[in-house]
């Protein structure tokens, strides 16, 4: 893997509803806690919970916007973490390329086995 892990950045977009809060900010451009709440089953204050933790890891940014903080997804995180999955998602293909070859290997071995049994 060329990508290091940043897991405080995995464990943040781990939960479903901010998840689901950084597709709305994508869609939208932009959101407050207040408007994003309105589309989410959870409360402004859990919305605002979530934001900080976003926020935290970088994925997404605040300017002040009145008496709101006005959120806007950081491509540049964002960016980073798709090459990390990516990165993370070509180590499992390896991964399992490696256990089908020694799968087939081993069924090999086990047919040639039963097959030269079989003629005796």
């Amino acid at each position: 893997m060329s990508t290091l892990v940043d897991d405080d950045l995995w464990s943040a977009v781990g939960d479903p509803t901010r998840r689901r809060m950084l597709d709305l900010l994508l869609r939208e451009g932009s959101g407050t806690a207040t408007s994003l709440s309105g589309h989410l089953p959870v409360t402004r204050q859990a919305v605002a919970k979530h934001l900080a933790v976003l926020d935290r890891v970088g994925l997404v940014r605040a300017t002040t916007a009145g008496r709101e903080k006005q959120f806007r997804v950081d491509q540049t995180q964002l960016a980073r973490a798709v090459a990390q999955l990516a990165d993370v998602g070509a180590a499992w293909d390896s991964r399992l390329r490696r256990i089908k070859r020694i799968a087939e290997t081993i069924q090999r071995d086990k047919d040639a086995k039963n097959g030269t049994d079989n003629q005796q």
